[in-house]
């Protein structure tokens, strides 16, 4: 009866986890450039097999296995779908790569590319974080003269041209997210070649989040939550009641 009361607590832990993930992903349904997180099950051993007393396939009771575990969380980078806003500080990537954004000397990724000019003309997050270019420097512009944004990323004003720096990691497994909307890099990054990098400006790429499929998932993970707990109440009361008669038929 304990086992099966270990088993289920498990399995409530485990959803639990998906649900506080599956919770953060529609608090940012809204968010450009958010992407989902996805929480990663794996089957877990009985305890006595996992602490060496037995081995998998032994064909003892201890290879019913030990429920399941949260494995831990992967970021899914599908691309979000894209609206027009109008807005020319607005950008979003078509395909592959990521803006590079400063927060203290400290350099992330991001695909959330609702940018604006702070009061010295420079292009920034929402958060005030400096957008970079492919030198690695700030963007300034002067909001009182007329420019653009090319198809291929790069922002023309009075003649001179700065190229915004959108790059790629060696491996999207490289990424770690920081905070919502940021990426920190694990190892060096490219830049992505003019002739591959498409870039939109009046355009966000809005949240990888689908509300629908989402809501279908969190109610599913609630009432698997739900079960488990109740397997818990259900075996307790029963060991209760097992007890209560073995000490009442000992008096």
């Amino acid at each position: 009866m304990a086992y099966g009361m270990y088993v289920s607590a498990e399995g409530a832990q485990a959803q639990a986890k998906r649900l506080e993930v599956l919770s953060n992903n529609l608090a940012n349904v809204d968010t450009p450039g958010f992407k989902r997180d996805l929480t990663v099950f794996q089957a877990r051993y009985a305890a006595a097999t996992a602490r060496g007393y037995d081995y998998h396939g032994s064909g003892s009771i201890n290879d019913l296995g030990g429920g399941v575990q949260v494995a831990g969380t992967v970021t899914e980078f599908g691309t979000g779908p894209l609206k027009q806003t109008g807005v020319p500080t607005d950008m979003a990537i078509e395909g592959e790569g990521f803006f590079v954004i400063r927060r203290e000397n400290q350099d992330y990724l991001t695909r959330a590319g609702d940018f604006r000019l702070d009061t010295n003309g420079k292009l920034v997050s929402q958060h005030g974080d400096e957008v970079l270019s492919s030198e690695g420097e700030p963007i300034t512009i002067d909001p009182e003269l007329p420019w653009y944004v090319t198809s291929t990323g790069q922002i023309v004003q009075a003649g001179s041209a700065r190229e915004l720096a959108v790059v790629r990691p060696q491996s999207l497994g490289d990424l770690v997210k920081v905070g919502e909307r940021m990426f920190s890099a694990l190892a060096d990054t490219s830049i992505v070649e003019e002739g591959e990098r498409r870039v939109q400006s009046g355009f966000l790429e809005l949240s990888g989040v689908n509300p629908t499929t989402s809501m279908v998932e969190l109610i599913e993970t609630s009432r698997a939550f739900e079960a488990n707990v109740n397997m818990i109440k259900f075996q307790d009361q029963a060991l209760g009641n097992l007890i209560g008669r073995l000490l009442g038929g000992n008096r």
